[in-house]
């Protein structure tokens, strides 16, 4: 199973990865001064987009240690409509350290890590074939832009 934590909004809400048992969850690990992460977020913008009615939902904890102050104006500039969390030092923990960023997890609809993380900017098509495998989406259906190459076999995870 994953490691479930409880962390703050940006309105002080507490959210809990558990209250996202059910869904498919993109759990991406970055902060605004991270120039890989700068890369994903327009990606993880779409697939929040494009896949959230089919039980898919990205959560985005930031571990700028500025905290808001850094996060807020980002997030908007970049127009980010997926939840975006404070992480922590017990949180990155939990995931291993976090050594580097981004580091990302797909988190299957039981709530276990699907994939082994993903350690620095890998490619949009990996993420659309991985989501696509856990949300049970046939690999040849419309896909975000820029992510075309959906032809190759999918590698989905045992149940």
């Amino acid at each position: 199973m994953a490691a479930d934590f409880t962390l703050k909004d940006e309105n002080g809400a507490s959210v809990k990865l558990s209250d996202y048992r059910g869904k498919v969850v993109l759990l991406n690990f970055w902060a605004t001064w991270c120039g890989p992460c700068g890369i994903e977020v327009p990606w993880f913008t779409e697939f929040e987009q494009h896949y959230k009615s089919q039980g898919f939902a990205v959560l985005g904890v930031s571990m700028d240690e500025d905290g808001w102050s850094a996060i807020k104006p980002y997030v908007a500039e970049h127009k980010v409509n997926y939840r975006v969390l404070l992480g922590n030092d017990t949180m990155a923990q939990l995931y291993g350290g976090l050594d580097s960023l981004p580091t990302s997890f797909l988190i299957d609809k039981e709530g276990r890590v699907a994939y082994p993380p993903h350690i620095g900017l890998i490619s949009k098509n990996e993420y659309v074939n991985e989501i696509q495998c856990l949300l049970g989406v046939h690999p040849g259906a419309p896909a975000p832009a820029g992510a075309n190459d959906t032809s190759a076999s999918l590698a989905c995870p045992a149940k």
